[in-house]
């Protein structure tokens, strides 16, 4: 039996596979996921209902399970800084955000690097989350 949270048999082969470097982003549900999937990249729709499960939910059950390196967020063209990357801040703490537009975003997703992708029920929006994982120390 597994120690740590994360018991999803789609998301542990996925995670299981990827190595140093191999990117994972988490999407809120409004990400063009079938349209944006990168070529490597498996995809998981976790989706429950409306905002559940959120996307800092599976972060933080991600979390328990890989080492994460850096974190890239899209930002709004115009206006304040989404109150959701004070939650990501939080539960990454000695990760800083990387911040790219949502067509640099999209781009950077759906690279080849990117071995999962996981579509959460999450209504806030600016809520996508792409992690690069570490190394296991």
């Amino acid at each position: 039996m597994l120690k740590h949270r994360l018991i999803n048999p789609y998301i542990l082969e996925a995670l299981a596979s990827a190595g140093h470097g191999a990117k994972v982003l988490i999407t809120d549900a409004n990400y063009p996921a079938s349209t944006r999937l990168g070529e490597n990249a498996e995809l998981v729709y976790i989706g429950l209902a409306p905002g559940k499960p959120t996307v800092t939910e599976v972060l933080d059950i991600l979390l328990t399970a890989v080492t994460v390196e850096d974190a890239a967020v899209m930002t709004p063209e115009e206006g304040p800084e989404p109150r959701i990357f004070q939650e990501f801040r939080s539960l990454l703490p000695d990760v800083p955000l990387t911040k790219y537009n949502r067509y640099e975003f999209y781009e950077e997703a759906s690279g080849p690097d990117t071995c999962l992708q996981i579509v959460t029920g999450e209504q806030r929006i600016y809520a996508n989350l792409l992690l690069t994982l570490g190394v296991v120390v």
